[in-house]
């Protein structure tokens, strides 16, 4: 794994255990002869942490919203969510240094936002992911595949505009 991904993973995690104050935390009851202080906690009875007078911290936030795309970590994890996925698949063959895969993310992703869930967007890093990309007979970057039950439905290799990505993901929905 990338040192900066686990960098960055450890930060998200700090964040969100001090964002738990003290007041959260529940002290032991000690008996009146007892050695140590419990001065930090408060004279009021407990209160569970998630009660309905407590709310969960603001860094943790709580949606059902479902993400329109994801990038692919590994062999097994396109295989579950690209694969054997129920919803019909975008999949973006894309590497950092290509100039027209900046450009076509994000007029990929608004076409498949602009769908309300009904598709989902896989992003596979060629550089990070050969063996995917030999698989599926990129050779050129940007390659996009429509996949819809583990079966390849549609592709185009270079940059389209907006009208051509909206009319790309409709025909793999089936509108």
């Amino acid at each position: 794994m990338y040192p900066y991904l686990v960098q960055m993973a450890h930060r998200l995690l700090v964040r969100r255990i001090w964002t738990v104050s003290v007041r959260d935390v529940r002290c032991p009851r000690a008996p009146s002869s007892a050695l140590y202080s419990t001065s930090l906690c408060s004279s009021a009875s407990p209160q569970p942490l998630l009660s309905p007078r407590r709310s969960l911290p603001r860094a943790l936030p709580v949606t059902a919203r479902r993400e329109v795309s994801f990038n692919v970590q590994d062999q097994e994890d396109f295989t579950e969510r690209v694969i054997n996925s129920e919803l019909p698949v975008v999949i973006d063959f894309h590497a950092q240094w290509c100039g027209p895969c900046k450009i076509l993310g994000p007029r990929l992703e608004k076409a498949i936002a602009k769908q309300k869930g009904r598709v989902t967007m896989a992003k596979v890093d060629i550089d990070e992911h050969t063996d995917l990309a030999i698989e599926y007979g990129v050779s050129a970057v940007p390659t996009v595949i429509a996949m819809r039950g583990g079966d390849v439905i549609d592709q185009f290799v270079g940059i389209k505009d907006e009208d051509q990505l909206d009319s790309f993901v409709k025909k793999l929905i089936g509108q």
